[in-house]
């Protein structure tokens, strides 16, 4: 009895399963016959033997909120000690008048300090004195105030204006936004070569972004990396007006943010 329940059983098991197999999901004649697709095989559409290489450029123009000036103070004397007192008295004294123009302290450092030796003539050895440029650097969060701290500097000592240079504190922003435009050209540029020469411009095959950087620097050749990767100031001009700038004697003008890219494309 045993033996005939586990053949009663494995016919049972064989039967059901025959039953689910011809009730089973739908094999694809079905599925034609029923209007259902089956899933499309993963083809490749990029076909590099034939392509179009194209160049797209942007530019995006932004009012800088950010300033740096570099005011010099240059000291003369007999001695190191005596030249050294004098030059930190006078930046004492254009230290503590910027800061009363509501300039916070972390925004003015020294960003060069150089002593030199005064030698009789050039071909001498002898020294007459000694020579110090100590260098402050003022990060003006307000720009409004680049007249006003220039004016107070100089007036309690400062003689050399180094360097007045306007920089966007949120320049990655922009960058983006010139990046993103430059290849949307490329992409419009593309498109029209194709449908020019009667074919279609197909998946993007390679990019490259030119990173080439204007130089900004200054006194002493300096490089401060504010507007490196294709960023400059343009100073627009008075149109012969003779109107006086709100800053004074500097120009705000416009930072120009600029993106070049080469994208390659395939042809179909």
């Amino acid at each position: 009895m045993k033996t005939l329940s586990i053949v009663l059983n494995t016919i049972l098991i064989c039967v059901l399963v025959s039953i689910l197999a011809t009730m089973g999901l739908p094999n694809n004649d079905v599925m034609a016959a029923e209007g259902i697709q089956a899933p499309a095989e993963s083809t490749t559409t990029c076909d590099s033997s034939r392509t179009v290489h194209v160049s797209g450029t942007a530019v995006v123009n932004v009012t800088p909120d950010r300033v740096l000036i570099q005011l010099g103070v240059q000291s003369n004397g007999r001695t190191p000690q005596l030249t050294e007192a004098v030059n930190s008295a006078t930046v004492y004294r254009v230290i503590q008048a910027i800061k009363k123009l509501g300039i916070a302290e972390k925004d003015i450092v020294t960003d060069r300090y150089v002593i030199n030796p005064i030698y009789d003539d050039y071909d001498s050895l002898t020294i007459e004195g000694y020579r110090i440029y100590n260098m402050v650097a003022v990060t003006l969060r307000d720009i409004s105030k680049v007249n006003d701290v220039l004016i107070s500097a100089l007036n309690a000592g400062a003689n050399q204006v180094v360097n007045v240079e306007f920089y966007l504190s949120d320049l990655r922003k922009y960058r983006d936004q010139a990046r993103e435009l430059a290849v949307i050209a490329a992409g419009e540029k593309a498109s029209d070569l194709a449908e020019a020469a009667g074919a279609e411009a197909g998946c993007v095959l390679s990019i490259n972004e030119n990173t080439w950087s204007y130089f900004s620097g200054g006194y002493w050749g300096r490089n401060n990396n504010l507007w490196t990767q294709n960023t400059v100031q343009n100073i627009p001009s008075s149109g012969g007006s003779g109107d006086s700038s709100e800053f004074g004697p500097v120009n705000l003008g416009m930072i120009s943010v600029r993106a070049e890219v080469k994208i390659s494309y395939s042809l179909y």
